[in-house]
């Protein structure tokens, strides 16, 4: 065998392992069946802008140990998430703060937005009392109950409904366990103490992690498992689970996005980096002007385009990028039962958003990296 571990998949969590075993001496081939590396972190330059291709990225964490790690491979900018939302043509701060309130009610002290909120949500339990309902049934209920009936019709419902391709009333209540509200005048979306976007783009942090490294691109381990499986002692796999077992128990399904990409002759199109739209009539969820996770001030307007995409939530077929587990009692039954035959394996690591089949941000994959054993 020519290699300690051949890594399947140049994701974070695929890159983040190479790099930790390749400093333990470990002799590593990374292999991935796009034409590029990075999985869903790349990005391509379009007229000097680096665009998301597969949705924004933001790097956010509270774990002093990754935040390092990460700005030893490349420096990460001052970039701060606070997107807006925009609902027929009026624009409100997110996540929900003293300027949404205002925004919505004209209310300016926290007393007034506690007691706008109080007695909506007062509302919403009287109308279940009257049906002779003690919990929420679904996520409309659960939001109602939370928030309150103006910021759920207004920037909620709409936007759900798009995302999940299914009415609030048919979906989970346990989807919205908490709505954050703060009474302060504060638009950063994070409570984490570090985030930002790496120093020209995401795909110096990955050709960090995977400098001196083996890769190869175009390379699918499945059109030729029985070889790739014959090259190293390990093998650290990060793509879906189930077809790694061939679909024994059935297909995982999905949620994925679709992006609408366009190049604008202007300099700044929305002022924004993120602007959802939140009611139901527009077909897609947000538009995001990705210039803006890099260019600040004047250095926005000399850069003279600037790059926009729509991004549009629907149902994962055959031959789509998978992006999200559909978090229901079928695909969470089914998930266990393929988890349940990846701890039988002794040389092979399954890990990240496909391989696990859970929801990642970033950070959470580079801190349980940075956790496992190499061995």
């Amino acid at each position: 065998m020519s290699y300690d571990y051949l890594i399947v998949g140049s994701g974070l969590f695929g890159a983040t392992f190479a790099y930790r075993a390749h400093r333990a001496g470990k002799r590593c081939l990374v292999i991935d069946k796009r034409a590029h590396l990075g999985g869903n972190v790349y990005c391509e330059n379009v007229e000097g802008i680096n665009v998301h291709k597969y949705g924004a990225h933001i790097f956010h964490t509270s774990n002093k140990e990754v935040w390092d790690f990460v700005n030893s491979i490349v420096p990460f900018n001052r970039y701060t998430n606070c997107p807006v939302a925009n609902y027929q043509g009026r624009l409100y701060n997110l996540p929900f703060n003293m300027n949404t309130f205002y925004q919505m009610w004209g209310v300016t002290t926290p007393a007034e937005a506690q007691a706008k909120i109080d007695e909506q949500r007062q509302e919403a339990l009287e109308n279940m009392q009257k049906e002779g309902v003690a919990e929420p049934r679904n996520l409309e209920e659960q939001a109602l109950l939370l928030i309150g009936r103006d910021i759920y019709e207004r920037l909620i419902k709409g936007y759900t409904e798009k995302q999940w391709g299914r009415k609030c009333t048919d979906l989970p209540a346990f989807i919205i366990k908490r709505l954050p509200v703060r009474l302060v005048y504060d638009n950063n979306y994070f409570n984490d103490s570090y985030q930002g976007i790496p120093v020209g783009g995401y795909n110096r942090l990955i050709d960090g992690l995977l400098e001196s490294i083996e890769t190869l691109t175009d390379t699918d381990f499945f059109s030729d498992r029985s070889h790739w499986e014959s090259v190293a002692q390990k093998i650290v796999f990060t793509g879906p689970i189930d077809e790694f077992y061939g679909f024994r128990f059935g297909k995982l399904n999905y949620r994925t996005v679709r992006f609408e990409q366009e190049l604008l002759d202007t300099p700044n199109y929305q002022g924004n980096a993120v602007i959802n739209y939140t009611e139901a009539s527009i077909p897609y969820t947000r538009i995001i002007e990705h210039k803006h996770f890099e260019m600040f001030g004047q250095a926005v307007y000399d850069c003279p385009k600037t790059v926009i995409s729509r991004e549009y939530s629907t149902e994962w077929t055959e031959g789509m990028e998978p992006y999200y587990p559909v978090n229901d009692d079928r695909n969470n039954q089914l998930a266990e039962q393929y988890r349940t035959l990846a701890t039988q394996e002794k040389n092979v690591v399954f890990g990240g958003r496909l391989a696990e089949y859970k929801y990642y941000d970033m950070a959470p994959v580079i801190e349980r990296v940075l956790q496992m054993p190499i061995e």
